[in-house]
């Protein structure tokens, strides 16, 4: 690891200079706790295609994207010249526009629950807004999650994220006892905590792909179990689909698995690289939510923001799924790369990891203590996490490959099978 540092250091001294100076002004020099990684991450100055490039013109193949949002990859023309085009228009109206019609009416079909939208600017805004909504249509208070499941800084949703579950993971935050935890791909001992809390549950949160938890697909028994739990209760399913939302198709994971949930988060992909939250939900659902003629104790205060269905982010929004529905390859070409990354990461390592992973989204676990698979955030928990965090800093360090340390990989329109035979040459020189 020594020799990764010192290779690092030596290619990267403008972005340590700049970094340095990034600390005066910034709690770690970042604006997203997960955005540093020892000794100090590069600076970018520039992105193109699969491709970042730093302050010292050091060039890496990206399997970060965004946080998983670029899908068309670094900039791709039509969603660059639509931008352009906008922007001469002006980028903040403040006021209703003719853009968040056009980005609606595409959600609306290829999302059954969008029945109704609303925007935001964020995830976590909209990951919010969904279990106040749930707690206000149903009269009920606790919100249960997923053991490993992020949904964003709402102090509403902020529990059991990082392992070990049971310790608080902020100070400042209040009202935890109204979040519960049930553990992913579990059904038997989730109906158990769901029953105990049956007569206050106003809804459950799930992610089909346990994204931040190490890229782990949900079973559908499972999810099918838990949304008749919720029907059955007069509880709201709420599925957040941030993560998954049109990264496997055009539109959501849901319909796959034959699931009708009351409420779906988007994001990420569906602003096209821009800033966006999104909440859809079934017409009655969101009705609640309908200020006109109600009082405040008839209403869920549901806000959006000053930024919230700007042009530019509807504007990128727009050209983005447009281009993902009139591209018919696009999806089986990425999901065929998953396939295969997944498929030969696991052969080089022979036993030594577990590939997790769905679609165009991947993630190496280093098997240790006798875990046998990763089904859950737990299992991922106990994996060697030190090692895995080394394996991607030598890739940074050494062959000009990007992931955010720790994190799962994402591959996009711009990839292609040589970029996976790259990262796999790369792994082969990989030294424990």
């Amino acid at each position: 690891m020594t020799d990764y540092i010192s290779e690092y250091k030596k290619k990267t001294k403008g972005s340590s200079k700049l970094f340095d100076k990034s600390l005066k002004f910034h709690v770690n020099g970042v604006s997203h706790n997960i955005r540093f990684f020892e000794p100090y991450p590069f600076v970018v100055k520039s992105s193109a295609g699969k491709n970042l490039e730093d302050v010292d013109n050091n060039k890496y193949t990206d399997y970060w994207m965004g946080h998983w949002s670029l899908i068309l990859g670094h900039g791709p023309k039509p969603v660059k010249d639509a931008v352009k085009k906008q922007i001469e228009k002006s980028w903040m109206y403040g006021t209703v526009n003719e853009q968040t019609v056009k980005l609606s009416e595409l959600i609306s079909k290829a999302v059954p629950v969008a029945e109704k939208i609303r925007y935001v600017t964020s995830g976590t805004e909209a990951t919010m807004y969904a279990v106040r909504l749930a707690r206000s249509v149903t009269g009920k208070k606790i919100i249960v999650k997923i053991d490993g499941g992020w949904h964003g800084y709402t102090s509403d949703l902020l529990k059991s994220v990082n392992w070990p579950f049971t310790e608080s993971e902020s100070t400042g935050v209040v009202n935890e006892e109204k979040i519960v935890s049930i553990p992913f791909n579990n059904l038997e001992k989730s109906l158990e905590i769901l029953k105990k809390v049956s007569n206050d549950l106003a809804g459950v949160i799930i992610e089909p792909v346990l994204g931040g938890g190490g890229c782990i697909p949900a079973n559908a028994d499972y999810l099918k179990g838990v949304q008749e739990f919720c029907k059955k209760n007069n509880s709201l399913f709420i599925l957040d689909e941030i993560v998954t939302g049109f990264r496997f198709r055009f539109g959501c994971l849901y319909p796959t698995m034959n699931l009708d949930p009351d409420i779906v988060t988007l994001g990420k992909i569906v602003g096209g690289g821009m800033p966006i939250g999104v909440m859809c939900g079934k017409k009655e659902i969101m009705e609640h939510s309908n200020t006109k003629g109600k009082k405040k104790t008839e209403r869920s205060y549901i806000g959006g923001g000053t930024f919230s269905a700007n042009p530019m982010s509807m504007t990128s929004g727009f050209a983005t799924l447009t281009e993902l529905k009139s591209g018919k390859t696009i999806y089986s070409k990425i999901n065929l790369l998953g396939d295969m990354v997944r498929k030969e990461l696991t052969k080089v390592f022979d036993g030594k990891v577990i590939v997790t992973g769905k679609g165009s989204l991947f993630m190496t676990h280093f098997v240790k203590d006798g875990v046998t698979e990763v089904i859950n955030s737990s299992h991922a928990a106990k994996c060697n996490t030190t090692l895995l965090n080394k394996y991607h800093f030598k890739m940074i360090a050494h062959d000009g490959i990007f992931f955010l340390p720790g994190k799962l990989g994402a591959i996009s329109n711009a990839h292609t099978k040589e970029d996976i035979k790259k990262m796999i040459n790369a792994t082969e020189n990989f030294q424990e």
